[in-house]
C-alpha cells in the first residue's frame, strides 16, 4: 500500500512538473509574441517628406524603464541597408546634459536624413553611419526630446547615476523586443556630455556581463567626440585654447585661471561664472562650437547667445529646420511619439538646471575599461572652443598610458591630412583630431567623420599615408 501511494505521489509530482514546464513555455512564447507584436507596431512605415524607395528599415517608439514612475525612453533605430543582419549595433548618445539625440545626432550629424529648409521634407545624408552599422538613437534621460516621465519630480532629481541605470534597463528591454540583436557586436558612440554617459554605461555593462559566456549586450568598444571627461583638465585646456587662439584677453585668462581652476565648466560657481561671462564678451560674434564660423544671433540678443553655449548653442540656428519638423503632428504620428509638453524642443533647460550628480572625472572609469581590454576611441574637432582638443589631450596624458604609436598625421584620400592621431596601450586607446571640424564633427566634416567611424568599427588605426 505504501509503495502504491508513493508511486501515485511520484506520478502526481511528475504531472505537476510537466504542467509547470508547459506554463513556463507558454509564458516565454507569449512574451516573445508580445515583443514581436510591439516591434511591428514600432516599425516606421514612412516619415513625412522622406525620399522614396529607401533600402533600409526604421523603427521608433518607447521602452518603459520605470513603470511606477511612468518613465519611458524614446528611440529611433535606423538599420543598415538590407541585409543588415551582419552589421553591428551602435547606440548614439548626445549630451547637454538634457539634449536630444534625435535633434542632434540623428537629424544633423550621423543619421540617414537631413531636414530641408522648408521644415517639412527630408533629404538623404550620403555619409550616414547606418551605411555600415545599425544605429540606435536614444533620447535620454526622461524629459528630453520625446522621452517622458509621468512623475514631474523626476526632471528635478535627475543626474548621471539614474541616467546610466535607466539607459541600461532600456537596452536590456529593447533587446527583448529586438532579439536578433542579442550577442551582436555592440558599440556606444556620442559626443560632449556623453563623455560621462558613455563610460558610465560601459562600466555598467562590463560589470553585469562578468561571468556570462555569451552576454546579451556584447560590448566591443566606445567612441567619444569632443567629450567632457575631466573637469580640471577640460577647464585647463579650455582657457589655454581660448588664449592661444586669440579669443580672449590676457586679463580674462588670468581671471579664469584664478577663479575657475577647480570649477566645473558646466556648473560654475559665482566668481568663475563672472570670469566666464567676461571671457565670452571677448569672443565677438563667432560661434564657440566652431570658431571659424560666425555666431548665430537669430531670434535672440547677443547676450543670450553668449550664454547659450552651456545649453548646446542657439537652437534657432543650429536646429531650426529640425524644430519645425519635429513639431508637426504628422511626424509625431509616424514616429509613434507622444508630446508631454506644449512643444518639442532640442534641449531641456529644466533638466540641465536641476542636474544633481556629475562626477568631476571619468578618468578612473576609462582606466578600468582599458584594464578590461575594452577598445576606446576619442576624437576632437580642432575648431571646437567649448570642449577643445587641448583639454582632451591633458586628460589623456593624466592617465599616464603607454604610447604604442606616437603622434602622426592621418590621411583620408588623395594625400590629404584629415587630422592627427596617437595610439596607446597596444591599440586599446586611440585619440584623433579632425581638421576644420567643430564640436559636432559629423556636422562640419561628415566625410572625415564617416572615415574615422569605419576605422573605429574595424579597430584599424587611421592611415599614416
Amino acid at each position: 500500500m505504501l509503495m502504491l501511494m508513493m508511486s501515485r505521489k511520484w506520478k502526481l509530482y511528475q504531472c505537476m512538473c510537466l504542467l509547470c514546464m508547459v506554463i513556463a513555455l507558454l509564458d516565454v512564447v507569449t512574451s516573445s509574441d508580445d515583443a514581436k507584436e510591439q516591434k511591428m507596431k514600432d516599425k516606421i512605415i514612412s516619415l513625412p517628406g522622406q525620399p522614396p524607395q529607401l533600402n533600409f528599415s526604421q523603427f521608433s517608439g518607447y521602452v518603459t524603464v520605470d513603470s511606477a514612475a511612468g518613465r519611458a525612453l524614446f528611440y529611433w533605430l535606423t538599420e543598415a541597408p538590407r541585409p543588415s543582419g551582419t552589421k553591428p549595433l551602435v547606440l548614439w548618445l548626445n549630451g547637454g546634459p538634457g539634449c536630444s539625440s534625435i535633434a542632434y545626432g540623428a537629424s544633423e550629424e550621423v543619421g540617414p536624413f537631413r531636414v530641408n529648409p522648408d521644415g517639412k521634407t527630408l533629404r538623404l545624408n550620403i555619409y550616414a553611419w547606418n551605411k555600415v552599422a545599425n544605429v540606435l538613437f536614444l533620447d535620454s534621460p526622461a524629459g528630453v526630446g520625446f522621452s517622458y516621465t509621468n512623475t514631474s519630480s523626476d526632471e528635478l532629481t535627475v543626474g548621471d547615476k539614474r541616467t546610466g541605470e535607466d539607459t541600461y534597463k532600456f537596452l536590456v528591454r529593447w533587446i527583448e523586443r529586438f532579439p536578433e540583436y542579442k550577442e551582436r557586436p555592440f558599440y556606444i558612440a556620442g559626443e560632449s556630455y556623453a563623455g560621462h554617459y558613455i563610460p558610465e554605461l560601459a562600466q555598467l555593462i562590463v560589470s553585469r556581463n562578468k561571468g556570462a559566456k555569451k552576454p546579451i549586450i556584447n560590448l566591443k568598444g566606445i567612441l567619444m567626440g569632443n567629450p567632457l571627461v575631466d573637469d580640471h583638465n577640460d577647464n585647463k585646456g579650455m582657457r589655454e585654447y581660448w588664449w592661444n587662439h586669440g579669443l580672449i584677453s590676457d586679463e580674462s585668462y588670468k581671471e579664469l585661471t584664478k577663479w575657475c581652476l577647480n570649477d566645473s565648466i558646466l556648473f560654475p560657481k559665482p566668481n568663475c561664472d563672472a570670469a566666464l561671462n567676461q571671457a565670452y564678451s571677448d569672443f565677438g560674434d563667432i560661434d564657440p562650437y566652431n570658431i571659424n564660423r560666425p555666431a548665430c544671433t537669430k531670434g535672440s540678443s547677443s547676450n543670450e547667445w553668449r550664454q547659450a553655449w552651456r545649453y548646446r548653442g542657439n537652437d534657432e540656428c543650429v536646429v531650426g529646420y529640425t524644430r519645425k519638423y519635429m513639431n508637426d503632428p504628422n511626424v509625431h504620428k509616424a514616429f509613434h511619439a507622444r508630446l508631454n509638453r506644449t512643444s518639442w524642443t532640442p534641449c531641456s533647460r529644466v533638466i540641465r538646471k536641476n542636474w544633481k550628480d556629475s562626477p568631476k572625472s571619468m578618468l578612473p572609469i576609462l582606466k578600468d575599461l582599458l584594464q578590461s581590454h575594452l577598445p576606446i576611441w576619442i576624437f576632437s574637432g580642432d575648431s571646437d572652443a567649448v570642449l577643445p582638443l587641448s583639454g582632451t589631450r591633458h586628460s589623456i596624458n593624466a592617465m599616464k598610458l603607454r604610447t604604442s604609436k606616437r603622434w602622426y598625421p592621418w590621411y583620408h584620400s588623395q594625400g590629404l591630412v584629415g587630422g592627427w592621431s596617437q595610439v596607446y596601450e597596444g591599440g586599446l586607446l586611440t585619440y584623433a583630431t579632425v581638421r576644420a571640424a567643430g564640436h559636432e564633427v559629423p556636422l562640419s566634416q561628415p566625410r572625415l567623420a564617416f572615415f574615422l567611424f569605419s576605422h573605429f568599427l574595424a579597430n584599424h588605426s587611421l592611415p599614416s599615408s
